[in-house]
Parts: structure tokens; C-alpha cells; sequence
């Protein structure tokens, strides 16, 4: 077998895991200070980078100023759908949320390629598609941007966390009750992990975007991110790290020695029976908390 080509999967998939980790945040974040299982993170993805390229193609704007534009709009799309939607769904079952963030997905993800057109939009950051090579390892150089970007903006999360309003949110996360019962704002600080949790969906849209075009298929990022969620645990940030390292290894991995054997396609798998098996196994996760309740 050879080592330099397993080096080389390894060293890709290292990136690519990142950066479906910086979707499967948005999903984290969400889930860390209402409890709610966000299904739309996908369809935010494919948002965000739709709102990047219609700035540029639509209006003229330079994609350094494209990009801040888009996370702005996405932050208040994403503080909308909570005030605007999810919050109507106080007092009624969580199954009743989750299925309406499914149902947020489904639409963006028929909304979009309708009014702009089914076919790929280049969106250029600025990345050389050249590939970097280190001695005999090839490396994808938008990936390995890509992956160090999104790795960044997961350790500013951990940063945001710590901070002042940063404790607040983990206050709510903790325990609503008795945030509310102290004067904090739970719906706010709500609110503002839609946003951020919109924020980080647009930096992975506008990243795999930038890899592979925007079109729909950007929405199907959401498996990908499920599975680092359950896998890491869904109130886990570091875990978030750890398991995007493992689904883009395994994914890479699968693809570069599997497919050549059986001669079909096992990409996609790889995060199905990660989900799986999690869940059979190890159901909170590598980092997750298992809450009890005492009745």
C-alpha cells in the first residue's frame, strides 16, 4: 500500500473535515442554548453563498466587500427565522420546532435555484486552483485555505464563549429558568445563536462555494454536519473539531481506497454510518452531556 498516497488523504481530508465542521457549528451553537436540533443549517449554507455571488454578479461589488455584506444580511436572515418563526413554536412540542427547520430547509433549497437558475455560479475569493504540493503529496490549496479559515473561526466561537456575553449564552444553555429568574434574556441570547449560527453557515457556503460553485447541492452539507454533531456531541464546540477531523478522514480515506475496489461511490456513506453508529453506540457523543432528569 502506498504511504504517500494514504499521507496525502489523510493531510486532505484533515481539511475538509474542518470545514464541514465550521457548518456543523451553526448546528452546535444552536443546539448548546435552546435545544433544538437546527435543520436548516444546510440551506443556510447554500443561503450565504447565493447572497456572496448575487452581490458580485448583481451588483458590481468587489468580493472583499461581497463577503462581509453576506454575513451581515445572514446574521440578521438568521435573527429573523428565530423571531420571526421559531419562536411562535414556544410551548409546543420540540419535534414540532425540529420539523419547521426542516421545513425552512426544504423551501431554501427549492427557493433558490428557482428564482437564480439551477446552474453552477462560479464564486471567486481569490484562491489559485493550482494545487500545492509538499515533496509527493498533493494538496487541494482552495481546501487547505478552506480548512485553516474555517478551523480560525471554530476557535474565535470557543473565544466568543468565554466572553462576557459569551457566559451569558451558556447561562441560557444551562438552564432557561433560572437565566429568565436573574434577568437575562433568553430570548435574545437565542436570537443572537440563530444569527451566529446563520454567520457560520455563510462562511462554509461561501468557502465550498468558492471549492466547488454554488448552486443547491451546497444544502446537502447538512449530513455532513450532523454527523460531526452527533459524533462530537451536540452542545460540544470542541468536539465539533475532533469529529469534523474524523468524518473528513474517513470520508477521504473511503473514497481513495474504497471506490477504486467496489467501484461506486462511498462518500456519502461514510456520514450515514457515522450517524449510525454513533447513536447505536455512544449516543451523546464523544464530548456530549448526558442529561438526567429526576422525576
Amino acid at each position: 500500500m502506498d504511504i504517500m498516497l494514504i499521507a496525502e488523504l489523510v493531510l486532505n481530508g484533515v481539511f475538509v473535515g474542518l470545514m464541514y465542521a465550521l457548518v456543523s457549528l451553526g448546528i452546535v451553537l444552536i443546539y448548546k442554548t435552546s435545544g433544538l436540533v437546527n435543520l436548516a443549517q444546510g440551506a443556510l449554507a447554500m443561503t450565504g453563498a447565493y447572497i456572496t455571488w448575487v452581490i458580485g454578479a448583481y451588483f458590481g461589488v468587489p468580493i472583499w466587500l461581497s463577503i462581509p455584506a453576506a454575513v451581515v444580511l445572514m446574521f440578521f436572515g438568521g435573527v429573523l427565522i428565530e423571531r420571526s418563526a421559531l419562536r411562535r413554536m414556544i410551548g409546543q412540542p420540540v419535534i414540532m420546532a425540529i420539523m419547521l427547520t426542516l421545513g425552512i430547509e426544504i423551501a431554501l433549497r427549492g427557493l433558490l435555484p428557482g428564482v437564480f437558475g439551477a446552474a453552477v455560479k462560479k464564486l471567486d475569493i481569490g484562491v489559485s486552483p493550482a494545487p500545492l504540493f509538499l515533496g509527493d503529496i498533493l494538496i487541494n490549496q482552495s481546501i487547505m485555505i478552506g480548512g485553516v479559515v474555517s478551523l480560525a473561526l471554530i476557535l474565535a466561537s470557543l473565544a466568543f464563549f468565554n466572553s462576557r456575553y459569551g457566559i451569558v449564552m451558556r447561562a441560557v444553555a444551562d438552564d432557561q429558568t433560572a437565566s429568565w429568574s436573574v434577568g437575562i434574556r433568553v430570548e435574545k441570547a437565542i436570537a443572537v445563536a440563530w444569527g451566529l449560527a446563520a454567520v457560520s453557515a455563510t462562511g462554509a457556503g461561501i468557502l465550498w462555494g468558492a471549492t466547488q460553485g454554488v448552486d443547491w447541492s451546497l444544502s446537502l452539507l447538512l449530513i455532513k454536519a450532523l454527523a460531526i454533531a452527533i459524533l462530537g456531541g451536540l452542545d460540544s464546540i470542541p468536539g465539533v473539531i475532533l469529529a469534523g477531523l474524523i468524518v473528513g478522514v474517513a470520508e477521504s480515506l473511503a473514497t481513495g481506497l474504497i471506490d477504486p475496489v467496489v467501484k461506486a461511490s462511498t462518500r456519502d456513506i461514510v456520514a450515514s454510518v457515522i450517524i449510525l453508529a454513533t447513536l447505536l453506540f455512544k449516543p451523546h457523543g464523544l464530548f456530549g452531556h448526558e442529561h438526567i432528569e429526576r422525576v
